[in-house]
């Protein structure tokens, strides 16, 4: 008896790729995306195939932009893909894409950015060094991306925001296992993905939560938790939580990336197959559009992400002088060769 060795799906053709930390300057510390250089010719349905196999939370496939994305300045465009489907927008995807393309080769047809940025504190007030900028054409329409040095930051799609229901914010506390006095605010925030924003009472409680993901996922409601910063170090709180926030803590007393972050971020998205994302770029695009104009953080911020998962990300916020939210942060390539796709 002989064993067939043919395979449902022909091998295609040998595409450059690479896999990509986001939100990190050091490898396997943020958030992995894998980015398949040339996506041309391929089906919605490889694509998806192939999201689903890597088993990340984002695979993305660059592509010459639409002419309509040409003729609007678009340098590239990016479709993103999670193992369940596809999105319109999504923040470590477009950094870590932005980050292959460039490393890739890919030039950029502008450069330079007017708009003059908070300083920070104790800065001189000088106008801000011309940024190189990028432009981005996805689903959600054109995202700019400005380089500064290593670090890579896009403009924030429009937020919108309102209130959610009683009956859904009641469903979601119970999900966390949250009392409802430990939620001081609460939002559905919609910049192409919609989470539902908690403001929770302290780091600790951000920390220490353990989610009910079934009952999230039948909600279908992706669910972002934020605290404030006010006391000791997260990786402290964190520390004395479970084992592997302990191996986590030890490992990473010594790492360079550790600031004091000012906001500690977690985000649940069971319903996209994701239980917990590592680092998170819209929902903090989103974050930060709605607690500094609620007047919770200032208008240059650091968040973290990632903690509970071992990871150390590392998210800079910015608000310029127009009220554009820029949402920022190093990458590093992990993997670079080819795939057949």
């Amino acid at each position: 008896m002989s064993l067939s060795t043919h395979s449902p799906h022909t091998i295609g053709t040998a595409r450059p790729f690479k896999q990509v930390d986001v939100f990190t300057d050091t490898p396997y510390f943020g958030n992995p995306l894998a980015v398949v250089l040339d996506g041309s010719g391929l089906s919605d349905d490889a694509m998806q195939r192939f999201a689903r196999w890597t088993n990340l939370s984002e695979t993305t496939f660059v592509l010459p932009p639409t002419q309509a994305g040409t003729d609007a300045g678009a340098d590239y465009r990016v479709r993103i893909f999670t193992p369940g489907g596809e999105l319109p927008f999504a923040g470590h995807p477009t950094l870590g894409s932005c980050h292959a393309w460039l490393e890739a080769g890919g030039t950029p047809r502008a450069s330079g950015i007017a708009e003059r940025t908070p300083q920070a504190s104790g800065a001189t007030g000088e106008a801000p060094k011309a940024s190189e900028v990028i432009v981005q054409e996805c689903q959600v329409g054109l995202v700019s991306i400005r380089r500064h040095g290593a670090s890579l930051a896009f403009a924030a799609p429009p937020l919108k925001r309102s209130t959610p229901s009683p009956e859904l914010l009641a469903k979601v506390i119970t999900a966390l296992g949250l009392a409802p006095a430990q939620v001081l605010a609460a939002q559905l925030l919609d910049n192409g993905p919609v989470w539902l924003g908690l403001l929770l009472d302290s780091t600790d409680t951000v920390l220490t939560l353990e989610p009910d993901h079934l009952a999230l996922k039948s909600m279908q409601q992706k669910v972002g938790v934020a605290a404030v910063e006010s006391a000791p170090a997260a990786t402290n709180l964190i520390a004395r939580s479970n084992r592997e926030a302990r191996a986590f803590a030890d490992h990473a007393a010594d790492h360079a990336a550790l600031a004091t972050p000012d906001l500690e971020v977690r985000g649940f998205a069971a319903p996209v197959g994701i239980n917990e994302d590592p680092v998170t770029g819209s929902l903090n695009a989103s974050l930060a559009q709605w607690l500094i104009a609620e007047g919770h953080l200032p208008e240059r911020y650091l968040a973290a992400q990632g903690t509970c998962l071992g990871r150390a990300g590392r998210v800079h916020i910015e608000r310029g002088a127009s009220g554009q939210v820029w949402v920022g942060g190093q990458s590093v390539t992990c993997i670079d060769g080819k795939v057949q796709l």
